[in-house]
């Protein structure tokens, strides 16, 4: 693990309430997201997980507070602007978004043939190399019917950090992934994360794992931040709901029902009418 006490964050809310139209998802969240960490977000099924990566890559914006990526406010940016601050970020997306059309190399060198003028040679060179980081250097020719979802989770891996991005964003990178794969995935996340440098995010309710890579970890719930701090300093917690969440128990403050909201509401009068 790596101490980032005094690096300046890549990533950060201030005071940030995010949500769509009339309805916050959550309020009051302030996170910090420093190169060479790795940090966990983490919270149950519609906690909003992939609210925060939304606003993170300016997808949404807030409702309320700042949220800087870079140092830049990403309310205040251009669409151009946007887009290259986009280019410094990585993302696996959580299905993987592989391209059924392209064999493995060309799903890597998608990024490389968008945003670079490199030349075939140093292209070949760049995408073996990032395959080679995820193990599958020998299936580049492969095509994705071809490949385990397992395989097809490592090329989307290696697809988000062909361009060396400064941020690297996880949506769910361990949901589906049997415990052999589910364990090199992580390993993978946290060497990736040391030898590029950068930030890495994962939105993620796998505990295990995450605890064994995470150097902070944020957990959101009841429509705000619940708490943070270092995996130990989460385990020895006493709160009700971070000791649910964290082993699973049944009863506690965490709701199974998605909560009733001013749309549904409005939803079901129409459909009453």
């Amino acid at each position: 693990m790596t101490s980032t006490a005094a690096s300046p964050p890549i990533l950060q809310f201030t005071d940030v309430s995010l949500g769509y139209g009339d309805f916050t998802v959550l309020k009051d969240i302030t996170l910090n997201v420093a190169r060479g960490q790795v940090v966990a977000l983490m919270g149950g099924s519609g906690s909003g997980k992939t609210t925060l990566l939304r606003a993170a890559t300016g997808q949404i914006l807030a409702q309320k507070g700042t949220i800087t990526a870079f140092g830049q406010d990403i309310s205040a940016l251009s669409a151009k602007q946007l887009q290259a601050m986009r280019q410094r970020m990585g993302v696996l997306f959580q299905q993987g978004a592989l391209f059924t059309d392209l064999n493995v190399f060309e799903n890597v060198a998608f990024p490389l043939r968008e945003h670079t003028k490199m030349s075939e040679i140093e292209m070949t060179k760049v995408v073996l190399d990032k395959l080679d980081a995820v193990g599958l250097r020998a299936a580049a020719h492969l095509r994705i019917s071809e490949i385990s979802g397992g395989m097809a989770r490592r090329v989307a891996l290696a697809r988000s950090i062909v361009l060396e991005p400064e941020l690297i964003l996880y949506d769910e990178p361990f949901a589906g992934l049997d415990p052999i794969s589910l364990g090199i995935t992580a390993q993978l996340i946290r060497d990736l994360t040391n030898r590029l440098n950068c930030a890495s995010i994962i939105i993620t309710h796998d505990v295990p794992e995450s605890f064994k890579i995470a150097d902070h970890v944020y957990i959101v719930g009841q429509g705000k931040l619940i708490t943070d701090g270092s995996p130990d300093q989460l385990s020895d917690s006493t709160d009700p709901y971070v000791q649910q969440f964290l082993h699973g128990k049944p009863d506690g403050p965490i709701a199974f029902n998605y909560p009733v909201t001013p749309a549904f509401e409005q939803w079901l009068q129409q459909r009453k009418s």
